[in-house]
C-alpha cells in the first residue's frame, strides 16, 4: 500500500531536489509527524525540516492574532455586554452566560463563513418579529424586550469583535475573518512556498485564504477516490466535488489528485456486538489474532471516544507497542470526584456538613493517603456517633492538631467567596504535590499539574473579571475548563498499533482498520441545534447544516476504508444504548453500493455467558469449625443464635462461627432494630427501681410524665446527640412516645381492675447448662429476659415485641416443627428458652406462663405461649408445665445436637421472600 503522505511527497520530490523550504499546511498537528516520517523515508542524507503546521497555526501567523478559549471569550463577551446594555436591562452573569455561549458559538460560525453579521442579525431580528407569539397589536414588556434582544445582536457582535482586536485577541471564527482580510498581502510575498494537504470540508474563510495562496504559486493536495468523486449524490465527495466545479483557479488548471483505491480488493467485516465492553473485547480478540508485523499498519479509531478506558484494560498481551493519539481525560483521575464534592460542599451557606459528603471527601484515596489516614479514623467516629450533620470544629476535633491542615482546606466555616475558593484549591493541589512527590506518583503528579493549570487559569479569570459571584457559576466553568483538559500519552509514534479517534484519522492510511461504534448518533452524531439560527437562514446565507455536517463524517469514514484491506466495523446492538442499537446509515451504504472486490461479511457476536446453578451451599465441619462451636457451647447459645440457625444454618455459620456482622454505617433515619433497643432501654430505665415491688398507679403517673425526656435520653444513647427534631425521625421519636404512653396506659388498667403485679426481674442476664450425654464437652445456655413479673400469683416471663405478633404466633401444636419452621415458631422458641433457664435456676412453687407484649397489639395484653392439640381447638394449655419444659428440652437437644454434629454440615436454606431466593 502506498499512503497518500507517500504519494505527495515522491511526487514533490521528483519535481524540487529540496522540499526544506517549503511550508506544509495540515488539517491537523497529529498528521505532521507522520509526513516527517514520510519524508525521512525518501532521504538518504540529513536534510533540515520544513515547516508543518495546522491550518489554526497559519491563520494565526496571517492574522497575528492570539486565539482565545470560549471561556475567555464569555469572560470578554460580559464587558462589553455591560456597556453596551442600559442598567436596568442588565443580567447578571450566571443568566447572561445560559445564552451568550450559543450566541459566541453563532459569531463564531458568521466568521468562519465570512458573512456580514449586519444582514443575518437583521434578518434574524424581522423572523423573531414575526414567529413571536402576542398576536395583539399592542406588545407587552416581555415581547418588547425579547424583540429589543435580537435587534442588539449586531451591536454586541461590533462592540466584542472591538474589543478582542484591541487586545490582539480574538476566537476561532475571528482570526479567519481577519486573516482572510490580510491573505493578499501574505500570498503575494510567500505563496508559492506553502503546500496544503489533506482537507476535505473548508469553511468560507478557509476557501478564500486557499484560493489567494493558489493564485501565488501554492500547491493543494486532495485525497478523494474517484468512485466518490465520480458519483454526483455521494456525500463522501460533496465538499471537493464543489472546489472542483466552483473554484476559479480550477478554470486554468486541472484537477488530478484523484485516487482509484477505494474499489480495489478489500475484506469488510460488519460486526454487531452489544454494550461498549462486549465491542472493548472483542476488539481485544480481534487484535490478539493480528500477526505482529501488521500491528504497526493497523489503527483502532473509537467512533465514540469515551471508550478509550474499557478499550485499554481489553488490550491483549500481544501489544507490545502503542500509540495514542487520543488524550487521557481528566474527568477519569483519583482527583475528579474530590474536587466536584469541594465545590459542592463550598455551595453551603452554613458550617454544618451532611456526613455522606464528609465522608466522600475523607474517603477519596488521595485525602487518606495526605492525612497519612488520619480520615479512615474521622469516618468511624462518624459512624460509630451516629453524626448525621457536622460542624468544621467538630470535624477537626478528632484528629490531632498537627495533621490538620488537609482538613481546614477542605471544610470551610461557611460561605466562601469564588476567589477564596479557588485559592484554597490551588493550595489544596500543592499540598497533594508533596505527599505524592515522596512516594514517586509520577501519574498522580502528572494530573495534579493539570488541575494545578485548570486553576490557576480559574484565578486569573477571577481576578481579570469580577462577573463570577457565586461558586455555583465557578463550578460550572471549572468543569467547562476540566473537560478540555486531558493528559497525553507518551510513546512511540510510528510503532505498534495506532489507537486514535475520527478526527485524529485525517490525511492517515493503514492497511487494516478497527473502527467501533459504528452506530447512528454517534457515526454520523446526528441533528444539533446549539445555535440561534433557524435553519431556512442557515441555508440562505450557506451556513453549514446538519447536512453538511453529516457529510464531514461520511468523508472521515471513507477515507478510513479507502487504502484498507482488511477493515472490521463493530457497532452496538444493544437496544437500550443511545439510538437504540441502530447501526449506522454508512453500513447499509456499504452493502447498497457494494464494489465487486469487496467481500462483506455481517455476522453478530453474542457473549458466552456460563451457566450458573443456583444450588444451595453448604460448609463441612473443619476441626477448627468444631472448636469454634466448643468455644460458643462453652460461653452459652442465645436465643437469637438458636433461631438463626433454624432461620438458615449458613447465617449462623457467619454470624457466630465467622463472627461476619454488619459494618458500622451512619443509620440516617431509625432502623427499626433501633426503635426497639430505645423502647427496651426506657422501660427498663422506668421499671429497674422496682425490682421486688408492687407496681402503684402513682408511680406509672410519674413515669408518664418523664416519657418524653427519658425517650430523648435513649435516643441520644442509642441512635445519635444530634435532635431528632424534623422529617421521618421526629416521626419516630413521636412513636416511640406513644408506645411507651400506650404501654403505661395498659399497666394502670390492670392496676385500676384490681390485678397485682410484683416486679421479679428487669433485663435480667440468664444462663443455664444443658445436660447432653453425647457432647463431651458442657453446653450452656444464655440469654436476657425483658422482664418477670407475678401478677395474681402467676409467676409470668414476659419478652417485649416492638413489631406485631398475634396470639396464634405463641401456639404449637407439634413439637417436631419448632425447630424446623423458623416463620411459625421462632417466637415460642425464645419465650420457652427464657422459661428454661429461669426455672432451672429458680425453686418455683406458683404456676407460671411465658409469652410477649406486642406494642402493635396492645389491646389483648400479655399473649400467652399455649399447646393445642388440634389445629381449631379452643381449650388450650398456658402454663409451663414440667412436661412442656420436657418436651421443649427434648427439641432443645436435638438441635444443639445437630449443630454439633461433625457430619452435618451448615446447608444454606432456600427463603423465599419479595426478593427472591435468600
Amino acid at each position: 500500500m502506498t499512503s497518500f503522505l507517500s504519494h505527495i511527497i515522491k511526487e514533490l520530490l521528483d519535481k524540487h531536489s529540496n522540499i526544506s523550504n517549503f511550508n506544509f499546511v495540515l488539517p491537523s498537528k497529529r498528521a505532521g509527524s507522520f509526513l516527517k516520517k514520510e519524508i525521512s523515508n525518501f532521504l538518504d542524507q540529513p536534510v533540515f525540516s520544513p515547516n508543518i503546521i495546522s491550518i489554526e497555526e497559519f491563520a494565526e501567523s496571517v492574522s497575528g492574532l492570539e486565539t482565545i478559549d470560549s471561556i475567555t471569550t464569555l469572560f470578554e463577551f460580559y464587558e462589553v455586554y455591560k456597556t453596551a446594555s442600559p442598567k436596568e436591562d442588565l443580567e447578571d452573569f450566571d443568566n447572561f452566560s445560559t445564552w451568550a455561549q450559543t450566541l459566541i458559538h453563532d459569531f463564531n460560525e458568521i466568521d468562519r463563513y465570512l458573512i456580514d453579521p449586519n444582514s443575518i442579525f437583521n434578518y434574524l431580528s424581522e423572523i423573531q418579529d414575526i414567529n413571536h407569539w402576542y398576536l395583539q397589536e399592542e406588545k407587552t414588556d416581555l415581547v418588547k424586550n425579547y424583540l429589543k434582544f435580537w435587534k442588539k445582536l449586531p451591536a454586541y457582535y461590533a462592540s466584542l469583535k472591538t474589543n478582542l482586536l484591541e487586545k490582539h485577541q480574538a476566537y476561532q471564527g475571528l482570526v479567519y475573518r481577519e486573516a482572510s482580510e490580510k491573505i493578499e498581502e501574505f500570498a503575494l510575498n510567500s505563496g508559492a512556498n506553502y503546500i496544503f494537504i489533506g482537507f476535505n470540508a473548508l469553511n468560507a474563510a478557509e476557501q478564500l485564504i486557499i484560493q489567494k495562496m493558489l493564485d501565488h504559486g501554492a500547491q493543494i493536495f486532495w485525497d478523494i477516490d474517484e468512485v466518490h468523486f465520480h458519483d454526483q449524490n455521494h456525500d463522501a465527495s460533496l465538499f471537493i466535488r464543489d472546489y472542483a466545479a466552483s473554484w476559479p483557479y480550477y478554470k486554468t488548471n486541472t484537477f488530478n489528485h484523484i485516487s482509484s483505491n477505494y474499489a480495489k480488493e478489500k475484506n469488510i467485516e460488519l460486526i454487531g456486538i452489544p454494550k461498549n465492553v462486549g465491542q472493548a473485547k472483542y476488539v481485544g480478540e480481534i487484535l490478539s489474532n493480528l500477526p505482529a508485523q501488521d500491528l504497526s499498519k493497523t489503527a483502532l479509531v473509537l467512533g465514540d471516544e469515551t471508550l478509550l478506558l474499557p478499550m485499554l484494560n481489553s488490550l491483549p498481551e500481544n501489544i507490545s507497542a502503542l500509540n495514542i493519539t487520543m488524550g487521557y481525560p481528566l474527568k477519569y483521575s483519583p482527583f475528579s470526584s474530590l474536587f466536584d464534592k469541594l465545590f459542592e460542599l463550598s455551595k453551603i451557606e452554613n458550617d454544618q456538613f451532611y456526613y455522606k459528603d464528609v465522608i466522600s471527601i475523607l474517603s477519596n484515596s488521595a485525602v487518606k493517603k495526605a492525612t497519612q489516614h488520619q480520615s479512615d479514623k474521622v469516618i468511624s467516629i462518624i459512624r460509630k456517633e451516629n453524626l448525621l450533620y457536622l460542624s468544621k470544629a467538630q470535624i477537626l476535633s478528632f484528629i490531632n492538631e498537627s495533621d490538620t491542615s488537609i482538613f481546614q482546606i477542605c471544610f470551610s466555616e461557611k460561605a466562601i467567596s469564588p476567589i477564596q475558593l479557588v485559592k484554597n484549591l490551588l493550595e489544596l493541589v500543592i499540598g497533594l504535590k508533596e505527599y505524592f512527590k515522596e512516594d514517586g506518583n509520577a501519574l498522580s503528579l502528572e494530573f495534579l499539574f493539570h488541575y494545578h493549570e485548570v486553576f490557576e487559569h480559574l484565578e486569573e479569570l477571577l481576578n481579570s473579571f469580577t462577573h463570577i459571584k457565586s461558586i455555583t457559576s465557578l463550578h460550572h466553568f471549572y468543569k467547562e475548563l476540566s473537560s478540555s483538559q486531558t493528559l497525553d500519552f507518551q510513546g512511540k509514534p510510528f510503532q505498534g498499533l495506532q489507537l486514535m479517534g475520527m478526527l485524529e484519522s485525517r490525511v492517515l492510511d493503514f492497511e487494516t482498520i478497527i473502527l467501533t461504534s459504528v452506530n447512528e448518533g454517534t457515526l454520523p452524531a446526528g441533528k444539533s441545534n446549539n445555535s440561534f439560527i433557524p435553519y431556512e437562514l442557515k441555508k440562505t446565507f450557506n451556513l453549514p447544516t446538519y447536512k453538511e455536517k453529516d457529510a464531514v463524517y461520511t468523508y472521515h469514514f471513507y477515507h478510513l476504508l479507502q487504502r484498507a484491506k482488511k477493515v472490521y466495523l463493530l457497532h452496538d446492538t444493544d437496544t437500550e444504548s443511545q439510538m437504540g442499537g441502530e447501526k449506522s446509515r454508512f453500513l447499509l451504504q456499504l452493502e447498497v453500493e457494494k464494489q465487486a472486490l469487496h467481500n462483506i461479511h455481517n455476522s453478530v457476536v453474542v457473549p458466552e455467558v456460563p451457566k450458573i446453578e443456583n444450588s444451595l451451599q453448604s460448609i463441612p465441619k473443619t476441626p477448627e469449625i468444631m472448636e469454634r462451636l466448643k468455644e460458643l457451647a462453652k460461653r452459652g447459645f442465645s436465643p437469637s443464635a438458636l433461631t438463626t440457625y433454624i432461620r438458615n444454618p449458613l447465617d449462623f455459620y457467619k454470624q457466630y462461627i465467622l463472627s461476619i456482622r454488619d459494618k458500622d454505617e451512619v443509620e440516617e433515619t431509625v432502623a427499626h432494630n433501633t426503635l426497639g433497643t430505645v423502647v427496651h432501654a426506657t422501660l427498663e430505665a422506668f421499671y429497674m427501681p422496682l425490682k421486688g415491688r408492687t407496681l402503684e398507679l402513682a408511680q406509672l403517673e410519674e413515669f408518664k410524665k418523664q416519657i418524653a425526656l427519658e425517650v430523648t435520653a435513649q435516643f441520644q444513647k442509642e441512635y445519635s446527640k444530634v435532635p431528632l427534631s424534623k422529617g421521618k425521625n421526629l416521626l419516630i421519636l413521636e412513636v416511640v412516645k406513644r408506645y411507651v404512653s400506650n404501654f403505661l396506659n395498659m399497666e394502670m388498667e390492670e392496676i385500676k381492675s384490681g390485678n397485682i403485679i410484683r416486679i421479679l426481674e428487669i433485663e435480667s442476664n440468664l444462663t443455664a447448662e444443658i445436660n447432653i450425654p453425647e457432647l463431651n464437652f458442657p453446653v450452656i445456655i444464655r440469654g436476657n429476659v425483658d422482664r418477670v413479673d407475678e401478677a395474681n400469683g402467676i409467676l409470668r416471663i414476659i419478652d417485649y415485641k416492638t413489631g406485631k405478633v398475634m396470639q396464634n404466633q405463641l401456639e404449637i401444636l407439634d413439637w417436631d416443627e419448632l425447630t424446623t419452621d423458623y416463620d411459625k415458631y421462632a417466637k415460642p422458641f425464645q419465650v420457652l428458652m427464657y422459661a428454661t433457664m429461669l426455672l432451672k435456676n429458680k425453686e418455683v412453687t406458683s404456676p407460671v406462663e411465658a409469652g410477649v407484649i406486642s406494642f402493635k397489639n396492645l389491646k389483648p395484653g400479655f399473649l400467652k405461649f399455649a399447646k393445642k392439640d388440634k389445629p381449631r381447638d379452643k381449650d388450650k394449655d398456658s402454663i409451663i408445665s414440667a412436661e412442656t419444659l420436657e418436651n421443649f428440652q427434648q427439641q432443645l437437644k436435638a438441635l444443639i445436637l445437630e449443630i454439633c454434629n461433625p457430619d452435618v454440615p451448615f446447608v444454606e436454606k432456600e427463603i423465599k421472600s419479595n426478593y427472591g431466593n435468600y
